[in-house]
C-alpha cells in the first residue's frame, strides 16, 4: 500500500489552454542554427544540382554545430552532439576532409562530432536499417543527425508519392525515437524554376510534410564573386534573403560573401549597342555567336540573358550584322 501511494500519478493527456500555457516557456528557445535555419527537433533538407557543394556545406555545419561556433554567417547559440551519417566518400577520405575544416575551429569539435562508420548498406526504408540508425543515435547522445545523401537510405521509387510518403515517416519516426534535429542532403528535378525552393527536391509533396526548412543551393552568375547562392524557404517564418557564399579550396570552408543580387536589381542592367560593337571589335570585328555573347558578358559583367538581348538588339538596329553564322560590323 505504501508503495502504490507513493507512486507519482500519470500526468493527465488531454490538458486545457491555461495548463498548457503555464507550461510554455517565457521566450521560444533559439534554433539550433540561426536565423530559423534548423529548430529544436526539426527537420532541415539541404538540395542543389550535382557538384554544386552541398556536402561540404552540411560539412560545415555540422562542425560549426559540434563547435558551437559561427560558420558561413549562421549563428551557433550552443554547441551540440552530431553524428553524421555519409554514404558517399569512405571513412578516411571524409575523415580528411573534417580534418582540412578542423583547423578553422581547432579541438573545439572534437568530443562533439561523431561519424557512424558503418552507415552505408543499411536502408532507413527497412525496420532493421531504422534501427541501426536509432542504435548509432543513441551512441552518440545525438542531438543532431546528417544524413547524407538521402537517397541511399532507401530503395523506394522517389517519383512515387505513397513510396516517398512512406520513407517522410522513417524519417519522422528517426527523429522522434532519437529526439534529434535531421539535415537530410537530398537531390533536386532536373530543371526548376528561379523561384522554387522546397517544390524543387524530388518527391516535393511528401517532404514538404516533414521539412520544417529547405536550403537550396544554386550556382549564381557568372559575373558575380560567390561559389553558390542559398536560397530558403521555412514552414514558421518568414526566411532571410538570399545570400552568397565563398569556399576556400585550401580549409574546404565556406564563408559568407554578401546577400545575392535581387531579381530587380539584375534585371536592370543594361547594355548599350556601343558595348556590343566594342566587343566585337575586340574580337577582329567578326565572331560567331557563342564567342560574341561570351566577350560582351565578360566585358559588362552582364548576365548571359542580358548579353543575348543586347546583340538581338543591336542587330535590330543595324549596329552589328550577321551573316553565314557569323556576326561582324557593317560594311
Amino acid at each position: 500500500m505504501k508503495e502504490s501511494a507513493a507512486r507519482t500519478p500519470p500526468k493527465p493527456a488531454v490538458l486545457s489552454l491555461a495548463q498548457l500555457l503555464t507550461e510554455q516557456p517565457a521566450a521560444p528557445p533559439p534554433g539550433w542554427i540561426e536565423p530559423g535555419l534548423l529548430p529544436p527537433q526539426g527537420i532541415l533538407f539541404v538540395g542543389g544540382e550535382p557538384k554544386v557543394g552541398k556536402s561540404l556545406l552540411v560539412a560545415n555545419l555540422a562542425l560549426a554545430l559540434a563547435a558551437g561556433q559561427a560558420r558561413a554567417g549562421f549563428r551557433i547559440p550552443a554547441a551540440r552532439r552530431v553524428l553524421v551519417c555519409q554514404f558517399e566518400l569512405p571513412t578516411p577520405q571524409f575523415v580528411g576532409r573534417l580534418a582540412a575544416m578542423r583547423r578553422s575551429v581547432g579541438a573545439a569539435a572534437d568530443q562533439n562530432l561523431f561519424v557512424d562508420t558503418r552507415a552505408i548498406g543499411h536502408l532507413l526504408s527497412a525496420p532493421q536499417g531504422l534501427s541501426h540508425f536509432l542504435h548509432a543515435a543513441r551512441q552518440a547522445a545525438a542531438e543532431v543527425i546528417v544524413l547524407d545523401p538521402l537517397y541511399s537510405t532507401h530503395d523506394q521509387d522517389e517519383n512515387d508519392t505513397r513510396s516517398m510518403a512512406a520513407l517522410c515517416q522513417s524519417l519522422l519516426r528517426l527523429r522522434d525515437a532519437s529526439s534529434a534535429a535531421l539535415i537530410v542532403v537530398h537531390h533536386v528535378r532536373k530543371s526548376i524554376g528561379r523561384d522554387e525552393i522546397g517544390s524543387a527536391f524530388r518527391g516535393s509533396s511528401a517532404l514538404h510534410a516533414v521539412g520544417d526548412s529547405y536550403l537550396l543551393l544554386t550556382r549564381p552568375s557568372t559575373h558575380l564573386q560567390a561559389t553558390v547562392e542559398l536560397r530558403f524557404q521555412f514552414r514558421y517564418a518568414a526566411p532571410p534573403e538570399p545570400r552568397l557564399l565563398q569556399l576556400d579550396s585550401q580549409t574546404l570552408c565556406f564563408s559568407a560573401a554578401g546577400l545575392a543580387p535581387s531579381k530587380t536589381a539584375v534585371t536592370r542592367k543594361k547594355v548599350e549597342q556601343e558595348q556590343v560593337t566594342k566587343a566585337l571589335t575586340d574580337l577582329g570585328q567578326q565572331a560567331r555567336y557563342n564567342q560574341l555573347r561570351q566577350q560582351v558578358m565578360d566585358e559588362t559583367a552582364c548576365s548571359k540573358l542580358t548579353a543575348q538581348l543586347a546583340i538581338a538588339e543591336a542587330c535590330r538596329q543595324g549596329s552589328i550584322v550577321q551573316a553565314d553564322g557569323q556576326y561582324r560590323l557593317p560594311l
